[in-house]
């Protein structure tokens, strides 16, 4: 008894070392891949979720209904992108940010049973971040973003078709990785099966590469056929409530000081090749 009561300490201290960011005990040092194996396997074993808790639960009973923005005066790049993202999103309204203040846009989207707000950040003109934020109590993801190529930057690009598209989710494996993949997911609706448009989400050591494509002819013989956008996806922080909401529980937050000798992978497995 005494045994598994020293063993419960140890993976308590050490969990809350490995989230803060502090060195591991001196007394743990030693035991310390084995309690982060069972720290691992008690995380993957929990797998049950309260429906009271699940802010997707009666997700896909009724289409999402999403508004775009941007941060203050965005630059002629940021809007063009925008307007691309807005084509990717079924059922998206783009509406230019103005003097609006978060909240105040926060409130309109509650009163106009939006399901998911979603804000377009950039640095000296290039995109480099999106938040989403599901309405009415959460969560919150905040992404950055990198390689940004607009449309009219891939050569012989399609026409975006209007059609719901069906999902591909690639190594979302992880606790966290099926989180992110409800919050990507439950912003498109239930597509068709006769839809010819594909959005795919691949996550390779937690860059998510989005890639947008359509195809074309017989099923023997299926063309892929990009339109673009494409953009790779950095998760860097998930709150529990709304955007607009300051003193909310962090659900969970990137840490680069929490690398360890052997890189650690959040959102899915680590992918070896060959």
């Amino acid at each position: 008894k005494q045994w598994y009561q020293r063993r419960v300490r140890g993976k308590a201290a050490l969990k809350s070392a490995v989230e803060d960011g502090k060195k591991i005990p001196t007394e743990l040092k030693r035991d310390a891949v084995a309690l982060q194996k069972q720290i691992d396997m008690d995380g993957a074993a929990d797998t049950t979720l309260n429906s009271v808790d699940d802010e997707y639960l009666y997700a896909g009973v009724r289409d999402p209904k999403l508004v775009l923005t941007t941060s203050h005066n965005p630059s002629s790049r940021l809007k063009q992108f925008a307007k691309e993202v807005r084509l990717i999103l079924p059922n998206c309204q783009r509406l230019n940010r103005g003097h609006f203040v978060v909240k105040d846009l926060v409130e309109a989207c509650k009163a106009n049973d939006v399901t998911d707000l979603i804000v377009l950040h950039e640095h000296r003109g290039v995109p480099d971040g999106l938040v989403i934020s599901h309405l009415p109590y959460g969560p919150t993801a905040y992404f950055s973003l990198s390689n940004v190529v607009m449309r009219h930057d891939i050569p012989n690009v399609g026409p975006v078709q209007e059609v719901y598209p069906h999902l591909v989710f690639h190594n979302f494996t992880t606790k966290l990785g099926k989180r992110v993949e409800s919050i990507l997911k439950y912003l498109f609706p239930v597509p068709k099966d006769a839809s010819r448009r594909v959005i795919s989400f691949v996550n390779s050591e937690d860059y998510i590469s989005f890639r947008h494509h359509v195809w074309t002819g017989p099923s023997s013989s299926v063309e892929l056929s990009e339109v673009g956008p494409r953009f790779e996806m950095k998760l860097y922080e998930v709150k529990q409530g709304t955007l607009e909401q300051g003193h909310v529980n962090t659900e969970w937050k990137l840490r680069p000081f929490m690398n360890t000798a052997r890189k650690r992978y959040f959102i899915g497995d680590e992918e070896t090749e060959g």
